[in-house]
């Protein structure tokens, strides 16, 4: 299923980037160990991790990160583009937690034939604590 073209004469400075809650299930970390090659044991052995001044368990940073990449990929559609992407990891996050991955416009501008936007993003536990700030840039279609 298509979604509704999201076109750059539609977006304001402020705009909110929609947003896309994440629960990571201790199996998922497991998962995710196994496709990224990252095997440190603080993203899936419990007493490793406690050993280690963790309250438990951590979610990978780099999952955290391509969460961050999906909430632009997603709220860009098939015709946008992603072009920039960072965060800073701030804040452990722990399985088994609500977390919601947030944006806001901050900038919108023409770089030659480019229509580009740029977005602070976020990664909010459910405390509302922003664990992991980032930014991207995003290109998106005009209307003809």
């Amino acid at each position: 299923m298509s979604k509704e073209t999201l076109y750059w004469d539609d977006i304001e400075e402020a705009s909110e980037v929609t947003p896309l809650p994440k629960n990571a299930s201790s199996q998922l970390l497991v998962k995710y160990a196994g496709a990224s090659g990252d095997f440190y044991q603080i993203h899936y052995d419990v007493e490793f991790a406690k050993n280690n001044n963790l309250p438990g368990i951590i979610i990978h940073g780099a999952l955290k990160n391509a969460w961050l990449g999906q909430l632009m990929t997603d709220w860009i559609g098939e015709t946008g583009m992603l072009r920039k992407l960072s965060c800073q990891y701030r804040a452990m996050d722990v399985p088994n937690e609500d977390l919601v991955c947030k944006g806001i416009v901050t900038k919108k501008y023409k770089d030659g034939d480019h229509h580009l936007l740029d977005c602070d993003i976020w990664l909010e536990n459910s405390k509302g604590d922003k664990t992991t700030p980032g930014t991207a840039t995003v290109e998106l279609p005009i209307r003809d």
